[in-house]
């Protein structure tokens, strides 16, 4: 058993770059709107070449971001995650009930008279996180394996059900209510493709790199030579991605500010009522800081590159319901490395617990101490 440590000596053990990351996203946000905003036609430019409808500047952000964290996990104990039934059903409960049904109803209450935005927030509802969620568990100290398998699970789950969560949420219980209906146009093929590339190519690489690279060099070479320094790229990837992310949509969200002001109010609120609610559910089961950690932000997060891609397939870039899928992470961005340090000052409640170096030290995500 390791003495708990408190936040402030975890955050003392951060690169300069982690510690003042909320700052960074700030900066990198900031410059991603003035850049689409000052630079003409930089939007087109950027989604010129796309992958699977994403930008290939963002594409490639994305696989930057996560490979170095998918490097780091233990795959050979994820063995002890599948076993674990109440974190399983918990998560599939939270992000597969409780995050759309959350989402319709906030959409409905808060934005009546805005069915554009309200169509676009339903969707991000739908569309759950396997991508930065990963960054927030790590820096949280979340459990490393426990996010693998839950972001894996949501992938499966993104492929079948997306569009029939779609069919039903636009169309079938909004007619059931005496409510406006919409459709909205995705194959499960679509979506696959979206899984496989942005998952599925990192979480092969990380595999493969760490199989390989314990095999050629020892599991200590790997995880105190080779990890700190692929380490830093995570991060790099994010703030790139950030960039890139604001910059395509600038004009959009700092031409109409009154109307990132109603979308961001049922953001806010979803994410704050899905991490707490993830936070007490895994409390409740008695699934220790880590894995309660990993299932409030598994189940907070969302793909929003996902629901943009849709929201533009469906209703053309310049609509109301891409502009709510942009707004997105421009509200979830700040809220959850927020929600990060929360998460390190609650760590406290849980008492004594143990302090894998492989799935939840308090390490830099860059992999600088």
């Amino acid at each position: 058993m390791t003495q708990l440590q408190t936040p402030s000596a975890v955050v003392g053990r951060l690169s300069f770059l982690d510690r003042f990351l909320p700052v960074w996203i700030g900066v990198a946000m900031a410059v991603g709107l003035l850049l689409g905003r000052m630079i003409p036609g930089l939007g087109d430019a950027l989604s010129a070449v796309a992958v699977d409808g994403i930008s290939l500047p963002i594409a490639i952000g994305l696989l930057i971001m996560m490979y170095p964290v998918l490097a780091k996990v233990r795959y050979d104990r994820l063995d002890t995650v599948t076993g674990d039934r109440r974190l399983l059903v918990g998560s599939l409960v939270l992000n597969w009930v409780v995050g759309p049904a959350l989402m319709f109803t906030l959409a409905w209450t808060l934005l009546p008279d805005l069915p554009e935005y309200r169509t676009g927030l339903i969707i991000v509802g739908l569309a759950r996180c396997i991508a930065m969620v990963i960054i927030w568990n790590d820096l949280a100290c979340g459990d490393r394996e426990a996010a693998a398998v839950l972001v894996a699970i949501n992938s499966v789950f993104q492929v079948v059900m997306f569009a029939i969560l779609g069919w039903f949420y636009l169309s079938v219980l909004p007619g059931w209510l005496g409510l406006e209906q919409t459709t909205i146009e995705t194959s499960p093929w679509q979506i696959a493709k979206s899984v496989l590339i942005f998952l599925g190519v990192p979480l092969l690489a990380g595999f493969l790199t760490r199989r390989f690279g314990e095999r050629a060099r020892g599991r200590e070479w790997y995880e105190t030579r080779f990890l700190p320094a692929i380490g830093q790229f995570a991060l790099y990837g994010l703030l790139f991605t950030i960039v890139i992310l604001f910059a395509l949509q600038g004009e959009q969200i700092t031409s109409r500010p009154m109307d990132v002001v109603r979308i961001a109010i049922p953001l806010l609120a979803y994410f704050a009522i899905m991490w707490g609610g993830g936070y007490l559910l895994g409390a409740s089961l008695g699934l220790g800081y880590e894995r309660t950690t990993t299932i409030a932000f598994t189940a907070a997060g969302n793909n929003f590159e996902l629901a943009i891609a849709v929201a533009i397939a469906t209703y053309g870039a310049a609509s109301g319901q891409a502009l709510a899928g942009v707004v997105g992470p421009l509200i979830e961005v700040p809220v959850l490395v927020g929600l990060v340090y929360v998460s390190l000052a609650l760590r406290k409640r849980f008492g004594r617990h143990r302090l894998d170096k492989t799935s939840a030290a308090p390490e830099s995500t860059s992999g600088a101490e």
